[in-house]
């Protein structure tokens, strides 16, 4: 099976773009041009420098013994949190920028949850001196405070989405209206594996630096260049494309998304799309989200603003439907208790979006032969704030 977008944007049954025709110019641009434009010798050597000495590339794949010990079994960490930034966003933003120069467009829009793709598309618009103005729940506003002050400082407008339930969704919204009344000069640096074609495979190209790092650094320390499982949280899920894009046509590594269930699956207040979730329209793809009987997207919940998505990317989609991946779902309680594990037992905090990932731990059953990888994506010093005020 194909696990690669076809040429007419699709993974299986999901992908394309369904886009206003005000769109159309800019997306048919970005189609026609973005592999001629990336791919090229002189953005290839920029790119490998910038994310070489500029994001501190290659991040460190460490062996995590208490935690191996802990659950009998060998975990290593992929340490994206070591980025510049403290996640994997700025893989993609680095890209991005490079992409929108290649285009000379003259300012940038973005949308943010948990603020990392936020700071991270501030910090590449300061690098290159270009307009940004970022979009942003009034919840997630509040409750990621630290990170948009890091954007206010960095030089970028950060403007509230005020509709629904004033989070990603609606950030998203604001951000796709803004990119409707100013094609021509505007480029759009979506943050995750979303949106219309060619985004979720622009996107996904960009950090599938983790996975090919993964495979070099595994050789080296395990004697194969795969493990035998990849863990990852999964919001629109960039962070885990690009942990699996380099293993997804081997069959030996067993592929695991993290979701929100927030407060659980029938409660009304959760982010499990692959088990709440129907194929449907979201932001420009057709893709699995979570929605009414008659197609209205319902409000999604997590206390981690960057999994408080009512969708998953197309590509994770055709992974769920292939059944090429298993996407998991970890309440509001276990992803904090498994942060706080992590914080206690290794010396790492990560970011609550990432916790998700290490709450599945305790729910399989490893051999101590086994090697798996957990994508560590962001750390957690936005989020201590709410790891503090958490009733345990």
């Amino acid at each position: 099976m194909n696990f690669q977008v076809n040429e007419q944007g699709y993974y299986g049954e999901f992908g394309g773009a369904f886009i206003p025709e005000m769109l159309h110019p800019n997306i048919e641009e970005l189609r026609t041009r973005y592999l001629e434009i990336i791919y090229a010798p002189d953005f290839q050597a920029e790119m490998k420098h910038l994310l070489r000495d500029y994001v501190g590339r290659p991040t460190p794949l460490y062996f995590a013994s208490r935690l191996s010990e802990l659950h009998n079994t060998q975990i290593y960490l992929k340490r994206e949190d070591l980025c510049h930034t403290g996640a994997h966003k700025i893989n993609n933003t680095v890209g991005q920028i490079l992409l929108a120069k290649k285009l000379g467009k003259q300012k940038i829009i973005a949308e943010t949850g948990a603020g990392q793709h936020g700071v991270a598309t501030a910090t590449v618009c300061a690098l290159m001196g270009i307009e940004c103005i970022i979009y942003m729940g009034e919840h997630d506003i509040h409750r990621q405070k630290p990170n948009v002050e890091r954007m206010k400082m960095l030089g970028a407008t950060v403007v509230p989405a005020t509709s629904g339930s004033k989070t990603l969704k609606d950030a998203t919204n604001e951000a796709m209206r803004h990119w409707i009344n100013h094609p021509q000069d505007t480029h759009y640096i979506i943050g995750s594996v979303v949106g219309p074609h060619p985004y979720p495979d622009m996107v996904a190209r960009f950090h599938a630096i983790i996975s090919e790092e993964m495979k070099v650094q595994l050789l080296e320390k395990t004697g194969r260049d795969y493990p035998d499982y990849v863990f990852a949280c999964v919001g629109g899920g960039s962070n885990a494309m690009g942990a699996f894009y380099h293993f997804l046509d081997n069959p030996e590594v067993q592929l695991i998304g993290a979701e929100a269930e927030g407060l659980g699956i029938s409660s009304g207040k959760s982010a499990a799309t692959t088990q709440l979730g129907r194929s449907g329209i979201l932001h420009g793809s057709k893709t699995l989200l979570m929605q009414t009987d008659d197609g209205q997207v319902v409000e999604p919940y997590s206390i981690s603003a960057g999994l408080d998505y009512p969708g998953i990317g197309p590509a994770h989609a055709h992974l769920f439907a292939s059944k090429r991946a298993q996407f998991l779902s970890v309440t509001d309680d276990e992803a904090m208790r498994a942060g706080l594990l992590l914080s206690r037992m290794e010396g790492i905090i990560p970011a609550i979006e990432t916790a998700h990932a290490f709450a599945l731990l305790p729910k399989m059953t490893f051999k101590p032969s086994d090697v798996i990888v957990v994508n560590l994506s962001g750390r957690g010093d936005k989020d201590l704030d709410t790891y503090i005020k958490y009733e345990w």
